[in-house]
């Protein structure tokens, strides 16, 4: 369980249990994570942000192996082993007075120091491989993969979120991405995506819209198509910017004069200039 996702007044209920009539609206006995683990294993995921009273009372559970119910009377014993997680530094937290030493020397019987994902990059692929497949499988879609350079840009973030902002990102990629691989330009802009995608890109989200609609409405030979048009719009474009100079227009273009010559004249584009 997180104990820091259930609010203080509700922790030691879930943890301990209580008896009927022990507050208002317990109107049963219940069993709490402990007698529920009896004999297993409990995990209580970030430790760092339990309160004294209830770190006092863990305290007593795992030096004595035994606790009362809120509103009981009677103890009960377990044989519950605890595992322990946490995003702070539990010896700081001990300086700081803000976590029961005696508890910390307690936990740490065995110490595992999960590095963050900004010092183990190599694992990133992996990661997103298999949890773009997880989000597919929630969401019933064919899984996404990722560009040479998309997984390039994400492998580089420093996520400061660790595997959750990682898990996180691919279900909102499987989600917003429009094609089956995922681009640069569709990363969002706080994992190093751009905030403002250049017109080169917004162009191609353009085209592959438009490709899209034509291939549903049963259109076929999309090049013939969209090539001359494509050429068109270039052409009429650079020789607005150079002014009607065809050997710069043509250079803007990275062609020679002879084939921007011929391009406007297969095109039937007005041949002035």
């Amino acid at each position: 369980m997180n104990t820091s996702a259930i609010p203080s007044e509700l922790l030691e209920t879930e943890l301990f249990g209580h008896e009927r009539g022990a507050f208002t609206g317990a109107e049963g006995q219940r069993s709490g994570r402990f007698e529920q683990a009896d004999c297993g294993t409990l995990f209580l995921d970030e430790i760092g942000d339990m309160s004294p009273a209830l770190q006092t009372r863990l305290l007593r559970v795992l030096a004595e192996g035994e606790f009362y119910r809120v509103g009981g009377q009677t103890p009960i014993a377990v044989d519950v082993r605890v595992v322990t997680a946490t995003h702070h530094d539990l010896r700081a937290r001990v300086s700081e007075g803000a976590f029961r030493e005696d508890l910390f020397h307690r936990l740490n019987v065995m110490h595992i120091e999960t590095p963050p994902l900004r010092n183990r990059q190599e694992d990133v692929p992996l990661l997103l491989r298999h949890y773009l497949r997880v989000a597919a499988g929630e969401l019933e879609v064919s899984p996404k993969t990722l560009t040479a350079t998309a997984e390039q840009a994400l492998k580089e973030f420093d996520w400061p979120g660790n595997v959750r902002q990682l898990v996180n990102i691919c279900r909102r990629l499987t989600v917003t991405a429009p094609g089956k691989e995922i681009q640069l330009e569709d990363l969002p802009e706080e994992v190093g995506g751009s905030s403002s995608p250049p017109d080169s890109d917004e162009w191609s989200r353009s085209l592959r819209a438009w490709a899209s609609r034509q291939l549903q409405s049963g259109r076929k030979d999309l090049i013939s198509d969209a090539q001359p048009e494509f050429e068109r719009v270039l052409i009429q474009v650079a020789l607005a910017r150079s002014k009607g100079h065809r050997q710069k227009a043509a250079a803007m273009l990275g062609w020679g004069r002879n084939t921007l010559t011929r391009k406007i004249r297969d095109l039937g584009l007005d041949d002035d200039g």
